[in-house]
């Protein structure tokens, strides 16, 4: 196993150093882009109340006390206290801020980092093709090959780095907004129902 360790840590450092000074941003804008994308992941799955199926949710709106948890708690918010169709509204809009807009700022901002990533290589590969013409220019006798090559190596190395970066990121990008959109989803169904709970109670209230 150290064996292992140490073949990694070689390979993983001459990677670096043959993709020249950009690897070092991309390192860390890797790191930032999946703690980012891994910190939303967890958020949903800490939190999945939009899992429950409508049925069983409608019956919970309807009798509070068969919930229990997170989501007898938003069924007690958008209820205790409301008079009106327009309170219930409110009350949604501020779940919504908790949970769905809290989730769609992160993401954003994630869709940003995703999107630099490719570019950072892109600049990788602009740097690596002046240090090739550079030493084309500059070199004499074997020197010329190495000049060459290094630059050509930065070239593929960053690009190649940005879009294995990238693309997994992508992949966890649209699983996030699957995510969102359910649960957004659920908190649409859950006001629905409960502005029809309180309408009927508003008109048996009149009656």
């Amino acid at each position: 196993m150290p064996e292992a360790w140490s073949a990694f840590y070689i390979e993983s450092r001459d990677l670096l150093l043959s993709g020249g000074w950009l690897m070092i941003p991309l390192f860390f804008l890797a790191l930032l882009i999946y703690g980012t994308a891994f910190r939303l992941y967890f958020f949903f799955s800490q939190h999945p109340f939009y899992r429950i199926p409508k049925t069983k949710l409608a019956n919970w709106i309807l009798n509070p006390v068969l919930a229990s948890g997170e989501i007898r708690a938003i069924i007690d918010y958008s209820q205790d206290g409301v008079g009106t169709p327009a309170d219930v509204q409110s009350r949604f809009a501020e779940i919504r801020n908790v949970y769905v807009s809290w989730a769609d700022r992160r993401r954003n901002f994630l869709m940003i980092l995703i999107g630099a990533a490719p570019l950072t290589g892109l600049l990788g590969t602009v740097t690596g093709m002046l240090s090739t013409f550079e030493g084309l220019a500059v070199s004499r006798g074997g020197d010329t090959i190495d000049r060459v090559a290094g630059g050509i190596s930065e070239a593929l190395v960053t690009t190649q780095t940005g879009l294995i970066i990238a693309i997994p990121a992508y992949v966890l990008g649209w699983v996030i907004l699957k995510r969102r959109n359910e649960m957004d989803a659920c908190l649409t169904s859950m006001e629905t129902i409960t502005v029809q709970l309180m309408e009927k109670r508003l008109t048996s209230t009149e009656s």
